[in-house]
Order: structure tokens, then C-alpha cells, then sequence
């Protein structure tokens, strides 16, 4: 875990969202990390102290004058042991005493004097988040290298709906990870497909598979954190976006088709295709305009049924093709199956998987196929598998 052994000052502002920064400093500590919270003085009119220090067992700080730093210099003392401080949640004033350098309190001076990143995770009034001075104090944030989470739309405590909502705790947990987390393909540009596709009988029917897209999207997601630009494609599937990542929805095989390569021309050079998708090999060559009826008891739809362009190899076969990453999803032999696939492919690497074991679940495993041989990826959680997979494509990169 990217967060084990880390140690995280969290600090706690004035809103109501501070209930949360309950909740976000246990999920911190699952994830491995030691927590030190700061309050300002606003903060603990929402949430006692005592609360952190029981939640976290380490003493909470709320005054720069504090007396168990010997020194009276607990903006320093606290700042320099952390490896990043979180703001959750950053209200519109501590936004602007941030973007402005001021220090009247313990947690605005250690923000000043710290030598670790900053994360803020913006909660308020949603006119308070929209007003031209809160978004000149983000941007300021923003281009002094102030990693701003959120903030997200939805039901406020004033009882208005909007933006400003302060990104729950499991979220907020994620981000952090991923800034973290080492940046292997920082300055690189990453295209993925993900999920399955719809293939048109009629208005109401077609042809389709049981993938879910959550490998897909984890590694979407893995390959942002690692510091790539990505652009991911996706069938018709329910899940969120992964965040930093751009999303075109797709339907049928031939829209994913024209989605990837509209995606590679428009970019200019794409550093690797990673071809999760678990595209149809064919579609229904008439489909119907209009809704088949049942008819009689032995009478059946005539479906004639064509090939869908082959999405993997078309890409590796590009005059500027990117280094592709094939997926296969196997029912039997799999290393056979996938060496063949990966040659008649053209690609440098193939991920393989039992797919009727796997679609839909959270956990998997996935045997890597290369020209050297084989090697197994063992059963974990798809985002901790999807960590390791991107490492491997890093390594494997060719240099730009």
C-alpha cells in the first residue's frame, strides 16, 4: 500500500464537513498510514479534540503556543515529520489565507513553513465555491503546486445542492494514495479501452458479454497515478470516471473503433494503448429498426452477422503505433491461447485471464505473455493488480 508507514498531518478547518475528518482520519490509518491532526480554532467548535486523539491515539494540536513543543515552535516541529498534509476540509477562508501566505494560526504558518506537499480538499456554500475570489485562490493554490481535491456537487448542509461538497472520506483516501504513489510514466500519454460493447439486434436487444470494465477502469486509474495523461474509452458501463482521467462512452464495436483512432490522431504522439475491452467479434449485420416480435413457437429472428474491425491489431499496425497491451479473455488453455493471440496481434505484451472466472468480480489474476515466456500476476484485488501491471508496462516502455 502506497500510504503504509506514511505519516499524515491532517488538518481540520471550520465547516461542517469536519464531522467528516473523523471517518477520513480512520480510513487513513486502514490504509496504513499515522495520523496527526491540527484544528483551528473554528474546527473544534464542530468537533472536540479529544475526538482526533482518540480516533488516531496522538495528540491534537490547536494552538502555536502549545507547550508540549518545547521550542513554541510547533510549525516547524509538526511540518518537517510529515510526508504530506491534508486539509480536509479546506474552507473559502483557509483557501484564501493559503493562496495569500498568511499566518495567524498554528495550521496556516505550518502550511507556509513546510517542506512536505499540500492537498486541500475544499468544502463550503456552493456561491461560496463559485465566487470569483474563492476560484482566484484556487488557481493561485493550483499553480503554486497545491494539489486541489474537489470539491463535488450534491445536497448541502444549508439545504441547497451544488458544488462544494467536500469529497467523502474513501475518495479523499484514493487521492492522496495516487499523488503519492510513484510517477513511472510522468510526461507520458496513455489509451485505454474498457468494459464491452452493444451490439444492435433491434431498438431493445443485442449482443453482448459479462465484463463489468473494472479492470479496465483500475487501470485507468494506476496509470494517472503513475503521472500519465490518459484517455480512456469505455463501453456501456456504470462506473465513475476515474478522476484526472478523460472519458469517451462508446456503444458498439465500430464506435469504439473510431473513438481509438480519433483519439490517436488527435494527440501528438500516444505513448501506449492498453486494449482492455472486451470488444464482439461480430454484430448483426441487418439489425432491425424496429422491435422483433415474438412470433410463432418455432419461428426465430434471421440474424445475419458480420465481422467488427479488429481494434488492437489496426492500432499495432499503425505507421506511428503506440507500444500496445493486448487483453485475452480465455476459457481453456490460456497460455497457449494467448501466445497465439499476442503474435497474430503484433503486440509486445498480452494479459491473460480465465474470463468467465473473473467478469464482474473484484479480484483476479493476470499471466503476462511476452516473446520470452510467461509470468504469473497472483490473485489480488483488480487495483491492486492494475499497480502492478502498470509498473511492468513502465519498465517495459521504450524510451522517448
Amino acid at each position: 500500500m502506497v500510504l503504509e508507514g506514511k505519516r499524515i498531518l491532517l488538518g481540520v478547518t471550520g465547516g461542517v464537513a469536519a464531522y467528516k475528518a473523523a471517518e477520513l482520519s480512520r480510513e487513513l490509518q486502514r490504509a496504513g498510514a499515522r495520523v496527526q491532526v491540527v484544528m483551528t480554532g473554528a474546527a473544534t467548535r464542530f468537533v472536540a479534540p479529544a475526538t482526533f486523539q482518540a480516533l488516531t491515539g496522538e495528540p491534537v494540536f490547536t494552538d502555536q503556543w502549545d507547550a508540549r513543543i518545547a521550542n513554541s515552535m510547533a510549525h516547524i516541529e509538526l511540518s518537517r515529520t510529515a510526508d504530506a498534509i491534508l486539509v480536509a476540509p479546506a474552507t473559502a477562508d483557509f483557501l484564501a489565507k493559503a493562496a495569500h501566505g498568511l499566518a495567524d494560526d498554528l495550521l496556516a504558518t505550518l502550511c507556509l513553513a513546510r517542506e512536505c506537499p499540500l492537498l486541500v480538499a475544499p468544502a463550503m456554500n456552493r456561491q461560496m465555491w463559485l465566487h470569483p475570489a474563492t476560484q482566484r485562490n484556487v488557481a493561485q493554490l493550483a499553480a503554486d503546486g497545491v494539489a486541489v481535491l474537489g470539491p463535488e456537487s450534491g445536497e448541502q448542509a444549508c439545504g441547497e445542492t451544488g458544488l462544494g461538497r467536500m469529497l467523502e472520506p474513501p475518495a479523499l483516501v484514493d487521492e492522496l494514495a495516487d499523488f503519492l504513489a510513484p510517477k513511472p510514466l510522468a510526461g507520458r500519454r496513455v489509451l485505454l479501452t474498457a468494459g464491452p460493447t452493444f451490439e444492435p439486434i433491434d431498438p431493445v436487444r443485442g449482443i453482448t458479454n459479462l465484463s463489468s470494465g473494472k479492470m479496465g477502469f483500475a487501470i485507468a486509474r494506476a496509470c494517472r497515478a503513475a503521472g500519465a495523461q490518459v484517455t480512456l474509452v469505455a463501453g456501456p458501463v456504470a462506473l465513475a470516471t476515474p478522476r484526472g482521467v478523460a472519458r469517451i462512452d462508446v456503444r458498439t464495436a465500430r464506435q469504439m473503433h473510431d473513438a481509438v483512432m480519433a483519439a490517436l490522431d488527435a494527440t501528438p504522439r500516444t505513448d501506449a494503448f492498453i486494449a482492455v475491452a472486451a470488444v464482439a467479434d461480430w454484430r448483426v449485420a441487418n439489425p432491425s429498426e424496429r422491435k422483433l416480435k415474438k412470433g410463432g413457437a418455432h419461428e426465430a429472428p434471421k440474424l445475419e452477422f458480420a465481422h467488427n474491425p479488429d481494434i488492437l491489431a489496426t492500432v499495432a499496425r499503425r505507421p506511428d503505433a503506440p507500444w500496445c497491451v493486448g487483453f485475452a479473455a480465455e476459457s481453456e488453455d490460456l497460455e497457449a491461447n494467448g501466445q497465439a493471440k499476442r503474435i497474430a496481434k503484433g503486440v509486445p505484451l498480452l494479459v491473460a485471464n480465465i474470463g468467465h472466472a473473473t467478469f464482474g468480480r473484484d479480484d483476479n489474476e493476470l499471466l503476462l505473455i511476452d516473446e520470452r515466456g510467461t509470468r504469473l500476476l497472483p490473485r489480488a484485488d483488480k487495483a491492486q493488480l492494475a499497480r502492478a501491471l502498470v509498473a511492468e508496462i513502465a519498465q517495459r516502455l521504450p524510451p522517448r
